[in-house]
């Protein structure tokens, strides 16, 4: 009966994606077209995100780790562990004075409807190409030059293992941080592995745990940030898991 329910909960994502994607989409579309305007095409991804996450039946609960201070006028790369697909719904909700494009996978462009969109609003990396992974820092760097902030989840995707808290970072984010002088401001998600994960059978509506460790600012060693990053999400993780 519980997997009956869990599907019937999954059907109603498909539903609600399709409804809010096909809304929301066409002035998201519109407004992409010119770079200058993503920050207005931003706030109507952030009414699509609040809509997915609450629409669901999540909420979330965020606490400051760190008294610093995100600066309106700078721009950031945001990063945090990666265990469900609200995760990016998630990260948009938390930023609404910092316009956020996603570095995300090719392969979701082949989704209809919205992978027309997300091919404008994200900076799509083949994994499997050298060339297209060495690319990006270049198009982050764009994309930063024109006010937006980048959001990369530094894991690189979600393990099978679900027993694994916290997978090994990829070098991306802390390279961008060092080449680009760009601060890195640090999150840890905590219960969307058992609120939402990506197994379809399982899950439930609940609160998400959201603590902010802090920002770190851009050093000449990417090594240095991506050890102390993946160190203090680690502890949040281990010291405040449900």
């Amino acid at each position: 009966m519980t997997k009956i329910l869990n599907y019937l909960w999954r059907f109603w994502l498909l539903l609600l994606a399709f409804v809010l994607t096909v809304t929301l989409g066409i002035p998201v579309y519109i407004l992409s077209f010119n770079k200058k305007h993503y920050k207005y095409a931003y706030k109507f991804i952030r009414i699509w995100c609040f809509g997915m996450f609450y629409g669901m039946g999540l909420r979330y609960d965020l606490t400051n780790l760190s008294d610093q201070k995100k600066d309106k006028s700078k721009q950031y790369v945001f990063i945090s562990n990666h265990t469900s697909i609200m995760d990016i719904m998630l990260t948009c909700i938390l930023m609404p004075h910092h316009p956020i494009c996603f570095v995300g996978k090719k392969e979701l462009v082949k989704i209809p409807i919205f992978g027309t969109i997300y091919k404008r609003i994200c900076v799509m990396v083949d994994r499997g190409s050298p060339r297209s992974r060495a690319d990006v820092y270049r198009r982050c760097a764009e994309k930063m030059e024109e006010g937006n902030s980048i959001a990369i989840f530094p894991e690189g995707g979600v393990p099978d293992d679900t027993s694994i808290i916290l997978d090994e970072f990829k070098d991306g984010a802390f390279t961008l941080s060092s080449k680009h002088h760009s601060p890195i401001a640090v999150y840890t998600f905590v219960g969307l592995k058992e609120i939402f994960p990506f197994d379809s059978a399982k899950g439930y509506p609940g609160k998400v745990k959201i603590y902010f460790n802090g920002i770190m600012e851009p050093s000449d060693s990417p090594r240095d940030l991506k050890a102390e990053a993946y160190n203090e999400i680690k502890k949040t993780l281990l010291e405040h898991s449900i």
